[in-house]
């Protein structure tokens, strides 16, 4: 049976739909790989190899002398908890997140990267409470949402509430977007359509 319209050109219809089944593998094929590099376990780079560049390995050495000196400091903790987590070095991002809320709680933006630190370590469910603090303490951070929902789905298998909690960042922003650049409402929709 061909899908062909009249003089061997493919009908609109038909076209239409294998470029959206392609973008929707495309995205899921991006979501499950972006989880997957994210995902539990990996604290930290495998031996014989170093993620942490000169430049990184400076700024941290100078961050925890600022820290020693200073620990009053919050930024310095903010920065030396940013820096451990691009070098993936996932306790001491947490402890420097941690020793940042104590000076100064309510950061929604640490308290995100905080969760995810928590996903890396394996600790779903302490990512999970520290996305709530970070949208109790600022309802708008889209980061927390997105996050907590793929928490629910990769590391929990709760597709209901992953779905649900990316339904609330879409009435939060209607056009929130993932890294790949689908909307997060199409992804609702994909997942929706999906059979459990």
């Amino acid at each position: 049976m061909s899908k062909k319209g009249k003089d061997g050109y493919v009908k609109k219809e038909t076209m239409m739909v294998v470029v959206f089944v392609a973008l929707a593998v495309g995205f899921l094929g991006g979501v499950f790989y972006s989880a997957y590099k994210s995902a539990p376990g990996k604290d930290g780079p495998p031996s014989g190899h170093s993620q942490v560049s000169n430049a990184q390995s400076s700024g941290i050495s100078d961050l925890e002398k600022e820290t020693v000196l200073h620990p009053d400091n919050v930024s310095a903790w903010v920065q030396l908890g940013n820096l451990y987590f691009d070098a993936n070095r996932v306790d001491k991002a947490i402890a420097a997140y941690k020793r940042s809320l104590v000076l100064v709680p309510g950061n929604a933006d640490v308290l995100t990267d905080l969760g995810v630190m928590y996903r890396r370590k394996g600790r779903p469910l302490e990512a999970i409470k520290a996305f709530d603090r970070a949208i109790q303490a600022n309802p708008r951070q889209e980061a927390a949402y997105f996050n907590k929902g793929v928490v629910f789905l990769h590391d929990l298998n709760d597709r209901k509430n992953a779905v649900k909690v990316w339904e609330e960042l879409v009435r939060v922003n209607p056009m929130a977007k993932v890294q790949s650049g689908e909307l997060v409402m199409e992804l609702v929709e994909n997942i929706k359509a999906k059979k459990p």
